[in-house]
């Protein structure tokens, strides 16, 4: 099972000061900044997949920018990534038609063969065929039963260009390989789905749609669609949102996987922003603690703009936080005066809550920074982000530390994926 980093351009400054928070001047972003398997020195998945709806500056979703976009296409994807294949032998390259980009549109605003083209001026090793997705899921709906006039149709429109996809890779020959995509609004109708698309030729098929579904109702598609196509063909899940459940789902013979799920996590999840491998090999994770920049964060600002907050008592309370738990981090501070100076600041972010409210949130707060700050995972891990950086890869504060923490936690999931891979191995 190979774990497949879904790339959003989520690179950091390697020189960046966290003392004084910011970059050295003249930055430029990506040519100075550096990608996840540049800071760590080695690459922490097996390979990195680039949904066009990244790439391409006419969806709303794009993240390149127009001479980014450009580049991509002329010197391929390994080199814009500096991913290259001497660096990172045997690392992967796929691709996708982004498609939740394009969900609203009646089709798909790529062709077959324009796809095909995209791969193949990016040098990809593997690329999805163009689906559409069907975001209904009736789990109890049999064989041709269900799904809306709407659901059919982009059933049908997805294997149409399925077929397609694997005539056009054709003159691709066998550097690429092309992945027929299954969409459907039941297990049943995703079985049929993959059987046709066996049917037509391919031997690796990727699940689209598995995003909004509850880990029961993936074991339930999974589950149909081995049944259907049997052991050999190859099986991709697209959007793994339950990452961390990965180990769950091992008995279905899943070859690949993408994720963006623990980079993300690390800066959007209220309590698991830091992951920590644990002995008994399963994954752990911590609450980053909070200290936003005092006169950048809208929340604050719009306090200190009604009044309700001062911008001189902030930025005191701000450097006190932040004192405070670098001295804790060199054991020059006792654990509740760190508490006391960051939760002090955690008040004036929850000015505009009740006073009921405000202690309920302060108090969960405590007991989970405690935790961190009693554990003090960053000090029990040996990855380049950790090492370089202790404590301030803890502190939730701005892109160049919460990307780190995520990248940190790339490098752990990556290590849990591997450990999980050998135990099927030896199985």
């Amino acid at each position: 099972m190979k774990f497949i980093f879904a790339d959003s351009l989520d690179y950091v400054e390697p020189r960046y000061d966290f003392l004084a928070d910011r970059s050295p001047p003249g930055r430029e972003p990506y040519w100075d900044d550096k990608f996840p398997h540049e800071i760590l020195g080695h690459a922490p998945y097996d390979g990195v997949l680039v949904s066009r709806g990244i790439a391409d500056r006419r969806m709303s979703s794009a993240k390149y920018t127009e001479a980014q976009a450009r580049r991509f296409r002329t010197v391929g994807g390994r080199e814009f990534l500096r991913f290259r294949e001497a660096d990172f032998p045997g690392s992967l390259l796929f691709g996708d038609c982004g498609a939740f980009a394009y969900h609203k549109e009646k089709v798909p605003p790529y062709t077959p063969e324009d796809m095909v083209e995209f791969y193949e001026d990016g040098g990809f090793t593997h690329g999805c065929s163009v689906d559409h997705i069907i975001f209904e899921f009736d789990p109890n709906a049999g064989v041709g039963q269900g799904g809306s006039a709407e659901a059919r149709d982009r059933f049908a429109i997805t294997l149409d260009h399925a077929d397609r996809v694997l005539r056009a890779a054709q003159r691709l020959g066998e550097r690429f390989v092309p992945m027929g995509v299954v969409q459907g609004w039941s297990p049943a109708s995703m079985a049929e789905a993959a059987r046709r698309l066996q049917a037509m030729g391919y031997d690796y098929l990727a699940l689209g749609g598995m995003v909004p579904l509850k880990a029961p109702e993936i074991h339930e598609c999974l589950k149909a669609i081995r049944e259907a196509i049997g052991p050999r063909i190859r099986l991709h899940v697209l959007g793994f949102a339950k990452a961390d459940q990965i180990h769950e789902f091992a008995g279905y013979g899943i070859a690949s996987f993408d994720t963006t799920s623990p980079l993300i996590r690390s800066f959007t999840d209220a309590k698991a922003n830091y992951y920590l491998w644990g002995p008994d090999g399963r994954l752990r994770y911590f609450t980053a603690i909070r200290i936003p920049q005092a006169l950048e964060n809208p929340k604050l600002m719009r306090g200190v703009k009604s009044g309700a907050l001062g911008a001189e008592e902030l930025q005191r309370l701000e450097r006190n936080a932040l004192a405070a738990l670098r001295s804790d981090d060199k054991g020059d501070c006792p654990i509740d005066d760190t508490l006391e100076a960051v939760l002090a600041y955690s008040v004036s972010m929850e000015h505009a809550e009740t006073e009921v409210a405000r202690s309920k949130k302060l108090g969960a707060l405590r007991a989970r920074y405690r935790d961190t700050l009693a554990q003090k995972p960053w000090k029990q891990c040996d990855c380049a982000i950790c090492s370089a950086i202790s404590v301030e890869v803890m502190i939730f504060r701005a892109s160049n530390r919460n990307k780190r923490r995520g990248i940190h936690n790339l490098e752990v999931f990556g290590r849990h994926v591997h450990a999980l891979r050998e135990l099927d191995e030896h199985a």
